[in-house]
């Protein structure tokens, strides 16, 4: 039986569902990421877990308990927010302290909890600092550590990583999940990064108008999108509508009077002579100089981002984007005729978009 087990969860504000039916499983010591667009509903489904909004109908499971009536001081869960919400008038030691204090544990116990906690948190040497004395990153450990050293069964994080600059993101996403994975706490969180969720979590939970709509590993989830909404939201991609025939070759479409076979890992249920959508990453698109490749291009425009070339391609099929790593060679400028290509089981497909679809 799972740790935590979220049974048909659902949220009604009035005649708006903001959750709608959820199920989820999560296993002792997995770190679950609950990734969407503004509005989707995930933020709604923590705060439900932490017992901060009622649920409208389903059940929570903790450990083979039922928690979905219990108060949020009777789970005993440990919760980042996105602000933090240290207190200012204490230093980094009795912020983290504050928990424990509360719960009535000896000075003893305490003190050596509060050391243990910083020392994986690595603040140690600020344990005497107050809040405004530190950097944000630093602040956010320090919620960390305040969070887990209650040793919660579950860690709960609201976007703990929003308030920070792009450059120390990317470090305390790392930071975020060393520390999770050397307290081996179950972890579910909140944001709508998808490079964040992506880099951190074991499992990823794309949710899309209070349901769940792809629940994956996260490799698995970026290289088989189970929607174009997914494939889109879930990193870059290109999509080129298409119309499925069969062969004695396997499943073909054409373009721009190329006729493409699929590999058999790219089939799918799309019926022939039905519209589909394929699907093709920018990084697995073969960028070269014109005549070297199958499909003529002109690039449109190009942004350079420091590891990656980000290239425009206008072509008979449309704007293709090709991102291309930065060695110092092949480097396309804006007007320039070029060719693309790719490998055939680089190709995704998937169901064509029903109307609204393209809307995040």
């Amino acid at each position: 039986m799972s740790f935590l087990q979220l049974h048909g969860l659902t949220k009604k504000f009035a005649e708006v569902t903001a959750v709608d039916d959820l199920s989820l499983n999560v296993e002792k010591g997995e770190f679950v990421s609950l990734l969407g667009p503004s509005g989707c509903g995930k933020t709604t489904t923590l705060q439900m877990i932490a017992g901060f909004v009622d649920a409208t109908a389903g059940s929570i499971i903790l450990d083979g308990k039922d928690i979905t009536f219990a108060k949020p001081n009777e789970r005993g869960l440990g919760i980042v927010f996105q602000t933090y919400a240290l207190f200012p008038h204490m230093t980094v030691e009795k912020n983290v302290a504050f928990g424990l204090e509360m719960r009535k544990l000896s000075g003893n116990d305490i003190a050596a909890r509060v050391k243990e906690a910083l020392a994986m948190a690595q603040l140690e040497k600020f344990a005497q600092r107050y809040p405004r004395e530190l950097s944000g990153g630093q602040r956010q450990r320090v919620a960390l550590a305040r969070a887990l050293v209650i040793q919660p069964p579950v860690l709960l994080l609201d976007e703990p990583l929003s308030n920070l600059d792009a450059n120390l993101r990317e470090e305390m996403q790392f930071e975020l999940r060393r520390i999770q994975q050397q307290a081996g706490t179950t972890t579910i969180m909140v944001t709508h990064d998808q490079a964040e969720a992506l880099s951190v979590s074991d499992r990823v939970v794309v949710m899309r108008e209070g349901s769940v709509i792809q629940i994956d590993e996260p490799y698995a989830m970026y290289e088989n999108p189970a929607t174009p909404f997914i494939s889109r939201f879930v990193g870059k991609t290109n999509t080129f509508p298409v119309t499925l025939t069969r062969s004695p070759q396997g499943r073909q479409f054409e373009l721009d009077g190329h006729r493409i076979t699929l590999p058999h890992s790219a089939d799918t249920a799309v019926d022939d002579g039905s519209e589909a959508l394929v699907s093709l990453r920018p990084e697995k698109i073969l960028i070269s100089r014109q005549g070297q490749g199958r499909f003529a291009g002109k690039v449109q425009n190009s942004f350079f981002l420091g590891n990656l070339w980000m290239y425009e391609v206008q072509t008979a099929f449309g704007l293709v984007t090709v991102s291309v790593i930065n060695n110092h060679e092949q480097v396309y400028t804006t007007g320039e005729a070029v060719s693309l290509d790719w490998h055939e089981d680089s190709l995704k497909v998937l169901a064509a978009e029903r109307t609204g679809d393209r809307q995040a």
